[in-house]
């Protein structure tokens, strides 16, 4: 396989300005790209920074309707074939806004897409938050999280063995993505996987969505001059 354009998407919780869980993951998505590169292939960065989605988060906690710069986030997840994926540790485990973010995103929407785990803190006291904490949100989530877990503290920042961990799973990245491991689960195994409604925006069940009942019942309107009580339509 050669000659190939892939998709990673970055999604930062870092809040500080500038700040180190966004220097982490922008190192690991850099050092990715190249590898593919050197591989042969392309690859696109979008970055998604949580700290934009506060706004719009305690909407998309509360009733799961999601604003325009999270739909917007979805989306990108979804067509992404890799994920590099940065927390800040606070009180020993990542922070509120990075796991709040992925509770909020649909159970089936990072199944097998693989996932680089990163995270900062000051000390290395919190060193095991990513494979601790972090490792098993995304087992939940079925995406598949790459070997080399990342943890920067502030001392590892002066530390040749940070750079050869990101060089690590930035090839595991990059290898997996390669793999097309993802896009193949999804088109051999979809039906194998238990859905559950709106988890895959209604893919999962076979559901018509743009059908008249259901667009009044998700609270839209029907086409000029439809009548809802038509039953000739079936």
């Amino acid at each position: 396989m050669t000659d190939q354009t892939y998709r990673l998407v970055v999604v930062s919780a870092g809040v500080s300005d500038p700040s180190s869980t966004r220097l982490l993951a922008d190192r690991a998505v850099q050092r990715t790209v190249a590898t593919l590169e050197a591989r042969g292939h392309r690859a696109t960065v979008t970055v998604i920074d949580l700290r934009e989605l506060l706004p719009e988060l305690p909407q998309a906690l509360s009733s799961q309707l999601l604003g325009p710069k999270f739909t917007q986030a979805v989306e990108s997840l979804g067509a992404a074939d890799g994920i590099i994926a940065a927390a800040p540790v606070y009180k020993a485990g990542a922070s509120g806004l990075f796991t709040s973010f992925f509770q909020v995103l649909d159970n089936d929407l990072l199944i097998g897409k693989p996932v680089i785990l990163a995270a900062t803190a000051g000390t290395a006291r919190h060193a095991l938050v990513v494979d601790h904490e972090m490792r098993a949100l995304f087992a939940y989530l079925r995406a598949l999280p790459v070997p080399t877990g990342l943890f920067a503290s502030t001392e590892d920042w002066t530390d040749k063995a940070l750079g050869t961990r990101i060089d690590r799973a930035a090839t595991e990245l990059a290898i997996l993505v390669e793999s097309g491991f993802a896009r193949a689960v999804r088109d051999d195994s979809w039906g194998r996987y238990q859905h559950s409604f709106g988890s895959a925006g209604g893919t999962e069940l076979g559901i018509d969505l743009d059908s008249d009942l259901m667009r009044l019942a998700t609270g839209g309107t029907l086409r000029d001059g439809e009548d809802p009580f038509d039953l000739s339509k079936g």
